[in-house]
C-alpha cells in the first residue's frame, strides 16, 4: 500500500498548482456567466495532457494510473478550477474504459471533446434495426458543454454522440455546471458487455475515489486559508488565532484533513493495484470525506467572520461545492448505506 507520493507524484502536483495559480481564474467564470474556463481547459488537456492521464498510451493517454489522477483532482478541488474534467476525464473515460469501447478514447484523451455520463431517466428500444433512447436525465455533470454523451439504461450502455437537448441548470454551486438532457428518439449505439451493472459499479467506485481527491484538496486549501487568516485577524488587541476555541477548531480541521488524505491514499491505490479492495475503499473514503469537507468549510466560513459571508470572498464557493460535492452520489445515508453494504459483501 502507498499513503505517500513518489517524486514524481509530488512533481505533478506542483506542476499543476503552478499551472492553477497562474491561470485559473474562478470569478470570471462564477461572476461572467461562462460555463467553464475554456483557456485552462486547453492549457489542462494540451500542455499537460491531463485530461488522458488514466488512458493507455496507445489510445492517445498517458498510461499513468488513479494515484496521478487524484494528484491532479486534489489540485482542481484546491483551486475551484471551473472545467469539466470529472465529467469528461473521469466519468466518461472510465466508463468507456470499463466497457472496452477505445472509438472516443483519444478525442476524450486529448481533450478534443468534452464526455459526459448520464445514469438515469433514459430508456432505450430498438428501431429500425438500430438503437433510439428516450426520456430524460437530471443533474448530468457537464451536460451543458459535453459533445459526447455515454448512458446507462436498463437495455446496457450507449454512446450518443448527436445533438441532445439540454437545460442548462442553475445549482448551489456556481464553479461546475449541470444540465438536464431530454432524449426523444435521438439515435445511440449500443456498448456490448457482458455485465452492464458490473460497469456501472466500477464507474461508480472511481467515481467516489475522484471526487474524494477534489474533497480532499478542498479541505486542505480550507485549513491554509483559515489559519492565514486566523495570525492576522486580530480582536480585543489579539490575533485570534490565539484563542483556544479557535486553536481547537483548527487542530480538528488538521485531524480531518490527515484522515481524509490517508482513506483517499488508500482508495486511490486499491484502484490501481487491488480491484477486489476498491469497492470498500471507496464507500468508506466517501462516507468519510463527503460530510468531512462540508463541516471543514462551514468551520472556515465561521472562522473568517463577516468578510466570509460576503460575495467577494471565496469561503462561501468552498462552503457551496463542499455541500453540493457531499449529495453528488447520495448523502451521508446513502454513503453510509452503501459502506453496510460493502462491508458484508467482504465478509461472505
Amino acid at each position: 500500500m502507498q499513503l505517500v507520493l513518489d517524486t514524481e507524484q509530488r512533481q505533478l502536483r506542483s506542476t499543476v498548482r503552478k499551472l492553477l495559480a497562474d491561470h485559473n481564474d474562478v470569478r470570471s467564470v462564477v461572476d461572467g456567466g461562462e460555463r467553464y474556463d475554456r483557456a485552462l481547459w486547453q492549457r489542462l488537456a494540451g500542455e499537460l495532457g491531463l485530461t488522458g492521464l488514466v488512458v493507455p498510451e496507445e489510445q492517445g493517454g498517458a498510461g499513468a494510473g488513479h494515484v496521478e489522477r487524484c494528484v491532479v483532482l486534489e489540485e482542481l478541488g484546491r483551486a475551484l478550477a471551473p472545467v469539466p474534467f470529472f465529467a469528461s476525464a473521469v466519468l466518461a473515460v472510465d466508463a468507456l474504459m470499463a466497457l472496452g469501447d477505445t472509438e472516443f478514447l483519444p478525442a476524450l484523451a486529448s481533450g478534443e471533446k468534452i464526455g459526459a455520463v448520464a445514469f438515469e431517466g433514459v430508456t432505450a428500444s430498438e428501431r429500425d434495426g438500430g438503437w433510439v433512447l428516450d426520456g430524460q436525465a437530471p443533474f448530468v455533470l457537464s451536460g451543458d458543454v459535453a459533445e459526447l454523451f455515454v448512458v446507462y439504461t436498463a437495455s446496457g450502455w450507449f454512446v450518443v454522440t448527436g445533438d441532445v437537448h439540454r437545460t442548462p441548470l442553475t445549482t448551489l454551486d456556481s464553479t461546475r455546471g449541470q444540465a438536464k438532457l431530454e432524449f426523444s428518439a435521438t439515435p445511440a449505439s449500443r456498448v456490448d458487455t457482458a455485465d452492464p451493472a458490473a460497469v456501472l459499479d466500477r464507474v461508480r467506485d472511481l467515481a467516489s475515489v475522484a471526487l474524494a481527491a477534489e474533497q480532499v484538496g478542498g479541505i486542505a486549501k480550507v485549513l491554509e486559508t483559515t489559519v492565514e487568516y486566523a495570525k492576522v485577524r486580530v480582536q480585543f488587541g489579539r490575533a485570534i488565532g490565539s484563542y483556544q476555541a479557535v486553536k481547537h477548531a483548527l487542530a480538528d480541521l488538521y485531524s480531518t484533513s490527515e484522515r481524509a488524505e490517508s482513506l483517499l491514499r488508500h482508495a486511490a491505490w486499491a484502484a490501481d493495484h487491488d480491484p477486489d479492495a476498491l469497492p470498500l475503499a471507496a464507500a468508506a473514503t466517501q462516507a468519510f470525506t463527503g460530510p468531512a469537507y462540508f463541516q471543514a468549510a462551514a468551520t472556515g466560513l465561521q472562522l473568517h467572520g463577516g468578510i466570509g459571508y460576503t460575495w467577494e470572498h471565496d469561503a462561501h464557493l468552498y462552503y457551496k461545492r463542499a455541500k453540493s460535492s457531499e449529495l453528488l452520489f447520495g448523502g451521508q445515508d446513502v454513503q453510509l448505506a452503501r459502506l453496510a453494504d460493502r462491508l458484508e459483501e467482504s465478509r461472505r
